[in-house]
């Protein structure tokens, strides 16, 4: 099998797949029209979030069997369009779980501690001690939307802070001994923190609007490691101005281009956005929640595994 890479990744993913018998070619620089011309020669593809793979893309890749994202999602990806054409689709939301956990575990503590805060401040020759005192997580209700990969590693950081641990997910019985699974209105009646852990679909687009942070019974703080367009920025912004949010960390932005790759779309800086930079009470960081030294290489093996796994007995025979 013929496969084409056009992000760049660990290079034990082109080592291993090339060691299983696979023919690897690699293309980091071409626009993505160029390589449309030339996508008709290959059986799979590995991408990361460089552009797009819709619809038009996939009509001309009329050998492509799989397509891999080193990445935990897919919405990149014209996923229905490229089931109806029996295209194998892999994600490696494995391969970076930990590093989403500890993420937003980290965010949570440093929101709490006022870390961020109180380090420009000493640095800058203020020693502000009262105005410093953070709040402990011993003892808060942690409610976890999307109790996945990334949702399962977070509840499991989460043991041993003495908290209790609810989680929402639109599926039954995902539950664990880390986390209890309750209604959506049971964590909204419960939950001093939220934390997002969801794919980027229909039903989460948009998700944290002034309706949904209203529906809390109390005073809650948010981190989202998951996908930007679940949070309505300018109803964060007024949910931060009356202390309904107490304070936020966030490592994507409503304003990410699809690719994930660059923040805005245009040159420009919404108004919203520039209130997330001078807020005290929100931690920002360019969508690297799961972008560690070890998921790297965790990512890059779970994809070759994958691909090892569905492929490698039948290679000889889809040439």
């Amino acid at each position: 099998m013929k496969i084409l890479h056009i992000d760049t990744n660990h290079p034990s993913l082109i080592e291993q797949l090339a060691s299983a018998g696979f023919e690897n070619y690699e293309d980091y620089s071409s626009s993505k029209s160029d390589i449309e011309q030339k996508i008709s020669r290959y059986d799979g593809i590995v991408i990361r979030s460089r552009f797009a793979i819709d619809k038009s893309f996939l009509k001309k890749a009329t050998k492509l069997k799989f397509i891999a994202r080193v990445g935990a999602g897919l919405e990149n990806i014209d996923c229905e369009y490229a089931l109806t054409k029996k295209i194998e689709l892999i994600a490696a939301p494995e391969g970076n779980r930990n590093a989403v956990g500890e993420h937003a575990l980290g965010m949570l503590l440093s929101l709490f501690n006022n870390l961020n805060k109180a380090d420009k401040e000493v640095k800058q020759g203020l020693w502000l001690r009262e105005e410093n005192r953070g709040v402990e997580l011993d003892g808060k209700t942690v409610g976890i939307i999307g109790y996945g990969n990334m949702g399962k590693s977070f509840a499991k950081k989460l043991r041993g802070f003495n908290v209790e641990v609810l989680c929402y997910d639109i599926k039954p019985s995902v539950g664990d001994e880390n986390c209890k699974q309750v209604s959506l209105e049971e964590l909204q009646e419960k939950a001093e923190v939220l934390s997002l852990h969801t794919p980027q679909t229909a039903l989460t687009e948009k998700m944290i609007n002034t309706s949904f942070i209203k529906s809390f019974r109390k005073n809650f703080w948010l981190i989202n490691t998951a996908r930007g367009k679940s949070v309505v920025t300018k109803d964060l912004i007024l949910a931060l101005k009356s202390g309904k949010i107490l304070g936020a960390g966030l490592d994507v932005l409503e304003y990410e281009k699809s690719s994930f790759e660059n923040l805005f779309s245009k040159n420009l800086m919404p108004d919203a956005f520039q209130y997330l930079i001078a807020a005290e009470n929100v931690l920002l960081s360019p969508h690297v929640g799961g972008w560690t030294q070890e998921s790297k290489e965790k990512l890059a093996q779970t994809i070759v595994d994958k691909i090892k796994e569905k492929f490698s007995s039948r290679k000889n025979l889809i040439n």
